[in-house]
């Protein structure tokens, strides 16, 4: 892939998120009788603009795209005059503030919600919960685990998908729990298996929890046998056929799909004689693999697909999908945990119990959107509202500068009968801009050093 093809997902992603945050702060204020000025994407210098609005509110293009902002009536940043001061923010109530500012992380949940309700409710294609042949002397070989096992549940918690038990592991691992994990064999059989998760590292610069275990996905064993050709391809213009057994690819053997599709990748361009078995007949053709760019490197294509496709498929694959109000549940229970499980990997963060590591900057989540967007839509939705639930999130936690740092002003302002003075706001303003610098360069410093290590 390109610099556009991570660039653009990651930009798109950005753009639609930092708008429906900012028309969350924009739709309250606007609901609570606040004069909105400027509603902006991006920071610093406009580049663009255009006034709309019975208000005549300036929407417009800033020059560094990084956030957004919606820019009310305020006195504390410029005269007002006398017939507009109950438009003024900061002449309303604390709670119609509270609504405003807590209105720009909420739309990023909702966002999260409707998207996860879009996806359940028209299914979603996901990898089912089938365990491969664990690591030798693995915890999960320890544990009993065998090859072509589907778990259930883990701890009673239903599991359907890879993901969901991966997600249900990272949840268990941070507590460093023994769980118990209900599997069902092939001759449909239950078992029980006890999985200790003490070993586990919660960290990104690790694998994952599931792969730290010995826990491999299951992939069906695929003989090289050729399904489907396309019209014009190397092989069909060779004269292979549906049903071809490939056995051998110049001096090499193959024994399965893999062996196949790695021979043909290496040699685009080059001649290949391949050895077929053909109605009990061994056969021998030369073709050449057309070249083909993908990942940064040319690689060879013959243009057929894998015998018996959909069989294998339904082993690997499941269309998860529910009705209109089990969409919206699903939903709403994964925003929910998403946020929750964020809130406390940052808390261990400050406490030392998970690594650093974790924090990620705009360089990761690019390549990310890049990586979701070639895997395909449903994959770009999902990255889109992770990263809109981790926006909310981040915007909620109490640093000034953030929503939740002015939340924080407006909780104290409750407490004590009165607003917050200007100068320990300033203050605060100054200890935020601090802070917030260090987190983004920290997370930039992850970023460098995962791309170095990758």
């Amino acid at each position: 892939m390109g610099v556009l093809d991570y660039l653009l997902p990651f930009v798109l992603a950005l753009g639609v998120l930092i708008v429906v945050h900012e028309y969350g702060h924009y739709g309250v204020a606007r609901l609570c009788g606040v004069k909105v000025l400027r509603f902006s994407l991006g920071f610093g210098k406009v580049v663009w603009m255009r006034r709309w609005g019975p208000d005549q509110t300036e929407w417009a293009l800033s020059i560094f795209p990084l956030g957004g902002y919606v820019k009310m009536l305020d006195e504390r940043e410029a005269p007002v005059a006398s017939h507009e001061l109950h438009r003024a923010f900061n002449r309303q109530n604390v709670w119609k503030r509270i609504a405003i500012v807590a209105a720009g992380p909420l739309a990023n949940f909702l966002l999260a919600i409707a998207l996860y309700w879009g996806l359940y409710s028209g299914g979603v294609e996901e990898l089912r919960a089938r365990i491969g042949e664990p690591v030798a002397a693995s915890a999960a070989d320890k544990a009993g685990f065998t090859a072509g096992e589907l778990v259930r549940s883990v701890n009673g918690t239903p599991v359907a998908t890879w993901q969901e038990f991966r997600w249900v592991l990272l949840n268990q691992a941070l507590d460093r729990k023994v769980v118990d994990v209900e599997m069902i064999n092939e001759a449909r059989e239950i078992n029980v298996r006890r999985l200790d998760l003490s070993g586990i590292s919660v960290d990104q610069s690790e694998k994952d929890a599931a792969t730290q275990l010995g826990l491999q996905l299951y992939r069906p064993a695929v003989p090289a046998v050729l399904g489907h050709l396309s019209p014009g391809g190397a092989a069909a213009t060779a004269g292979l056929k549906s049903g071809d057994r490939v056995l051998r690819i110049g001096d090499k053997a193959v024994n399965d799909w893999t062996d196949l599709v790695l021979a043909v990748r290496d040699a685009p361009g080059q001649t290949l004689e391949m050895e077929i078995l053909r109605s009990g007949e061994a056969q021998v053709f030369s073709l050449v693999p057309t070249g083909v760019e993908e990942g940064g490197r040319r690689i060879g294509r013959i243009g057929v697909a894998v015998a018996d496709a959909d069989i294998r498929r339904d082993l690997m694959f499941v269309t998860v999908r529910y009705d209109l109000s089990e969409a919206f549940v699903k939903g709403l229970r994964q925003t929910w945990d998403t946020a929750a499980l964020s809130v406390i990997v940052m808390g261990r963060m400050i406490t030392g119990e998970v690594s650093v590591k974790n924090l990620s900057g705009p360089v990761t989540i690019a390549d990310f959107a890049g990586q979701s967007a070639k895997m395909g839509w449903t994959h770009y939705i999902k990255f889109l509202a992770l990263i809109s639930i981790s926006l909310g999130v981040l915007n909620l936690l109490p640093v000034p500068v953030l929503d939740g740092g002015h939340l924080l002003y407006y909780v104290i302002e409750i407490i004590k009968g009165g607003p917050v003075s200007e100068r320990v706001m300033e203050i605060g303003q100054q200890i935020g801009m601090v802070l917030l610098a260090a987190l983004m360069a920290f997370a930039f410093y992850n970023d460098i050093n995962r791309l170095v290590a990758s």
